[in-house]
């Protein structure tokens, strides 16, 4: 299957194919040659294709067809790149590599940008090591940026590993490893922290690229100082403004649709009526769950969002291949239909509908009309990645108790205040009633409790405080394992028994998703591979997300992507209230704060 050569080695036959001294392995005939280079449609044209590489483009080509050529019309349809996806995290559709990549390639996803922090979190630089090899193992493209921060707030968190410089400097000699990922500790490197900064000059010594991620509004004196530390994208921009300000300052700017984050329409105003030079615009996911990925695509989604918010068809497409591969330091390795290049290609009967027809990635068709047709190996995932739920003892009710100071009769609390669509949380208070000696939830509200149960080591640890805007109704708890960046078990419940329930059915699982309702187990998804992802096909991880999703609304929840705003209440570095193993988290200063007031 993998047949695909470097360019070094495969440079003879390229010039004899396109010469015509050699047949291709490969021709596309008749097709509209979509040049991201010129940003033009080139009708008429023929592609030939030889060890997985595009070997030559022009209006006739049939001296590269041999006996042995395969012949694939394209019949005036658009022959397109291949397209990128230039910042992700896997883990975050709950599949292991194989699983991803078998998902996105029949939306016309052949390379992607991954950023496996979370595994990192749990298992440290091994599973880093067992992402990368499996992405390796796949009929596309999966490159890997090694992890830069975990923990992702140094003493705000614990980690169940932590990422040191010298597994960054490691890590630079992996062969599919093309970068640092996201720089989360951006105010690690404002102030200059050794060891960030020993990160970063790490990546740069071995030419490559710096990921960023700059989670704050403030654009002034600390944004500037932070690009000045090294990193060379972001996609925490929400706005017109933050994407104007990062590519001003020469990074790029990743505008990003997942399932959860809407941040393409408000920043790409920045090229459709500023009028930016585009070529520092890369569109991105960030995070997609499975469900997206089944129902709604991939790339393929977030190309046909930024024409559908006003982009020029080939500026758009610019976004997610060339424009992306050049930031990698890759244009001349893949992005683009051109000779040399990785033969990936989507042919394609519309430009702004983007029906994805066929798949072509190393000069294979690796799907049909929506079907794969290629096998993605699985790597042997070993016990150590599947028994990471360590939670010390049976949990019960008393450990998710909330006592009030003492003779208080009510008490004002610090809850986190979740945002529909958007990573950011809201610092609220609110006026709560004591009861033997008791702070309790309240449905009625909207006041609900949160826990995060430590998870790595065995503590039996548990921390307690409230959170908003999910709308629960009755008695029921949701527990994950997926809690980013630290990943430890985050439970939201209106009921101490369901919390504990739930709590307790993940350690059975060995990690994954619960929902609880008046006893019961409503619905579960099991994540046994380091409480992150499954190795079962996407289609049945959805399904089982599904349901989960169903039972959250069920549980009277009406949140959109309610799951994900779930998963980052224990994320320590966006603003501006969180909840960690050490405690809540006042991440506009970066400090510890008091539950009570």
């Amino acid at each position: 299957m993998n047949s695909l050569k470097s360019w070094p080695e495969a440079a003879p036959q390229l010039i004899a194919v396109a010469s015509g001294r050699a047949p291709a392995d490969l021709v596309i005939r008749g097709g509209q040659w979509v040049n991201v280079h010129t940003r033009e449609v080139l009708p008429g044209h023929d592609v030939a294709v030889v060890a997985g590489r595009f070997a030559a483009i022009a209006p006739d080509l049939s001296h590269a067809i041999g006996p042995d050529t395969e012949v694939i019309e394209a019949n005036g349809r658009y022959m397109i790149p291949g397209l990128c996806d230039g910042h992700m995290h896997i883990e975050s559709g709950m599949l292991t590599p194989a699983e991803f990549a078998a998902a996105v390639i029949p939306h016309g996803t052949t390379s992607m940008f991954t950023d496996p922090h979370e595994i990192a979190n749990v298992l440290g630089l091994a599973g880093v090591r067992m992402m990368h090899d499996e992405a390796l193992m796949q009929p596309v493209n999966i490159f890997t940026q090694m992890p830069s921060c975990a923990p992702s707030a140094p003493g705000l968190e614990t980690t169940g590993y932590e990422i040191s410089p010298e597994d960054v400097a490691e890590a630079m000699a992996w062969p599919g490893i093309v970068g640092l990922g996201e720089m989360m500790n951006f105010p690690g490197v404002i102030h200059a922290d050794p060891k960030m900064l020993a990160e970063i000059a790490a990546t740069q010594r071995a030419g490559k690229t710096v990921g960023g991620h700059y989670a704050s509004p403030d654009l002034g004196k600390p944004f500037a100082t932070y690009v000045a530390g090294g990193p060379a994208d972001d996609h925490e921009g929400t706005c017109e403004a933050d994407a104007i300000a990062r590519v001003r300052q020469g990074m790029r700017s990743m505008m990003r649709l997942g399932s959860a984050w809407y941040d393409v329409e408000t920043q790409i105003t920045a090229v459709t009526e500023k009028g930016l030079d585009p070529r520092n615009f890369i569109l991105c996911t960030d995070d997609c769950h499975s469900g997206t990925l089944v129902e709604e695509g991939h790339m393929n989604r977030v190309l046909r969002h930024a024409i559908a918010c006003g982009c020029d068809p080939l500026v758009a497409l610019q976004m997610c291949t060339i424009n992306t591969a050049t930031h990698f330091g890759l244009e001349r390795e893949l992005g683009s239909i051109t000779p040399g290049r990785r033969a990936d290609m989507i042919l394609t009967s519309d430009l702004v509908t983007l029906p994805v027809e066929q798949v072509i990635a190393r000069g294979v068709t690796v799907a049909r009309d929506g079907k794969l047709l290629v096998e993605c190996p699985h790597y042997d995932w070993p016990e150590a990645a599947r028994a990471t739920v360590h939670l010390g003892k049976t949990l019960s009710a008393a450990d998710f108790e909330i006592s009030a100071p003492e003779g208080a009769n009510k008490v004002t609390a610090r809850v986190i205040g979740v945002v529909e669509n958007q990573a950011p949380t809201k610092a609220l208070t609110a006026e709560m009633p004591v009861a033997e000696g008791r702070v309790e939830p309240d449905p009625a509200r909207d006041l609900a409790q949160i826990a995060l149960v430590e998870r790595h080591r065995g503590t039996g640890g548990v921390v307690n405080g409230f959170v908003s805007g999910f709308g629960y109704k009755g008695r029921m708890a949701m527990a994950s394992t997926v809690a980013h960046d630290s990943h430890h078990m985050i439970v939201v419940g209106t009921d101490r028994a369901m919390m504990a329930a739930a709590a307790n059915r993940l350690g059975e699982l060995g990690g994954g998703i619960t929902v609880w309702k008046d006893g019961v187990e409503l619905a579960h998804v099991a994540l046994p591979i380091a409480g992150l992802m499954s190795d079962a096909p996407a289609a049945e991880v959805a399904a089982s997300a599904g349901r989960m999703v169903q039972a959250m609304a069920d549980c009277g929840c009406t949140l959109n992507n309610a799951y994900m705003q779930h998963s980052l209440l224990a994320l320590v570095v966006i603003p501006e209230l969180r909840i960690s193993d050490l405690g809540l988290v006042d991440v506009t200063t970066f400090q510890l704060t008091d539950l009570f007031e």
